[in-house]
This record gives C-alpha cells, sequence and structure tokens, in this order.
C-alpha cells in the first residue's frame, strides 16, 4: 500500500529516489504516462493486472485504443538502484514536464510523479473544489 506526499529531486541523470517506504514494492517497477500530466508508478503485479485488462480492450472502440496506447506503449520496467533510485526516461519526464524537483505521491495501489508547480497547482484546485467532488463521489457509492 502506497500513501503519503514527498518531495524529492531528479538528478542530471534522470535518477529519482524512491521513498523508504515504497522500496521493497517498487524493486521490480513499471512507470508509463498517467493522466492529469503525472507519471504512474506501479508494483510489477499491480501492473501485470493492470496490463491484462488494458490489453483486453476492445480494439473496435478508439477510446479503447487510444486509453490502451497512452498507458501501454509509454510503459518502461524500471530497477530500484542500490541507493533507492530509479531512473525516469527522458520521454517520459518531458511528458509530464518533470524538472528537478519531484512530488512523488502514493495512491494505494500505484505513486504518482508530479512535477512539483504541477501539484501545487493541481492540489489547490482540488481543495478548493473538495466539496463538489465529494458530492459527485457519492454517485460512485464512497
Amino acid at each position: 500500500m502506497f500513501i503519503g506526499e514527498y518531495r524529492h529531486s531528479i538528478d542530471d541523470k534522470g535518477r529519482l529516489a524512491i521513498p523508504a517506504k515504497f522500496r521493497n514494492s517498487l524493486k521490480k517497477a513499471v512507470v508509463t504516462r498517467g493522466l492529469d500530466a503525472c507519471l504512474f508508478l506501479y508494483s510489477l503485479a499491480e501492473w501485470k493486472q493492470l496490463a491484462e485488462k488494458l490489453a483486453n480492450l476492445p480494439i473496435s472502440q478508439s477510446n479503447s485504443r487510444a486509453f490502451a496506447r497512452l498507458m501501454l506503449a509509454g510503459a518502461m520496467d524500471v530497477d530500484v538502484d542500490s541507493q533507492g533510485r530509479v531512473v525516469i526516461p527522458e520521454y517520459l519526464r518531458n511528458y509530464a514536464g518533470l524538472g528537478k524537483n519531484v512530488v512523488v505521491a502514493g495512491l494505494y495501489n500505484r505513486v504518482e510523479l508530479w512535477s512539483e508547480d504541477a501539484w501545487n497547482k493541481y492540489t489547490a484546485a482540488a481543495e478548493k473544489n473538495s466539496g463538489e467532488i465529494a458530492e459527485q463521489m457519492l454517485s460512485l457509492g464512497v
């Protein structure tokens, strides 16, 4: 289980330190394009479950094809090194606009990687609209 918000930096070689609490679960992991201009980082076991679902989406529907391409074609295997870092490929850093300062956010079954500026803007907007968001969650049974 991944929870919490951490601030780390990416070095010149594209390496990002993974919070110590997350490292055991992410020794073998997959990073891919996420939604809302962030990256998703999954444990290998969690990724296999998601990838199976994506691979079985109907190819006759354009949105299914587009979402599967976004997630699967952009994915990359990553390993946590002896110092607890993973290399984030340049094309994924560019996609998410990751500069030096990165927010590593635990979201139960995945980790999200955000540029610090984008995270701050996103969370400010979510906090401002939290009442409205909460009302919409009722329809999902939350």
